[in-house]
This record gives C-alpha cells, sequence and structure tokens, in this order.
C-alpha cells in the first residue's frame, strides 16, 4: 500500500516513515512545500493530510492533483507518532 503525508513535523520524518514500515507501507513524505509537489505526489492509495501543520494551498494542491475516486482521503490535526498510527491501523489493509 502506498501512503502519501502531507505536512507534519520536518524532525519527525524518519518516524512517519518508520511506523509506515511497520504496517507494511510505501510512504512520501512532504513537510514543506517544494517546486513540483503537484507531480511528486502521484496516486498514492491514501493520503494523509496533517491539517494543523501544512498549508491551506498545500492541502489544496494535493488534493487537485489526487485522483479521489482512487485514493482514501484521511484528514487529522494532529501530526503526532500516534495519530499516525491510529490512521494506519484504521485505513492499511
Amino acid at each position: 500500500m502506498s501512503v502519501v503525508i502531507v505536512g507534519g513535523n520536518d524532525r519527525m520524518v524518519r518516524q512517519y516513515k518508520d511506523i509506515c514500515e511497520d504496517h507494511k507501507c510505501q510512504a512520501k513524505v512532504f513537510t514543506q512545500m517544494r517546486d513540483g509537489l503537484k507531480n511528486k505526489i502521484g496516486s498514492p492509495d491514501l493520503l494523509v493530510l496533517f491539517t494543523g501543520t501544512a498549508s491551506h494551498k498545500m492541502i489544496r494542491l494535493a488534493l487537485d492533483s489526487t485522483d479521489t475516486k482512487r485514493t482514501r482521503i484521511v484528514r487529522c490535526h494532529t501530526s503526532s507518532a500516534s495519530a499516525l498510527k491510529s490512521i494506519l491501523a484504521e485505513h492499511a489493509v
């Protein structure tokens, strides 16, 4: 299962990826708005939006660049490791 995480804390990127690996998921993590972000997101199985730490523009760009029919989208205000664990426990198959 592929997971894209938009938002979160810069120092937590390695932890986010480790948590996703524990749930047998491949993860891409974007904590900052960068050039070409729209092309790098691709079409994941799960899109996690940490709305508390991502800008409105970044969230809008992520939503516009994904296929909403194929991708499950989860919004979470907190960007903690436990929040990601509970999201993956619920949505990762």
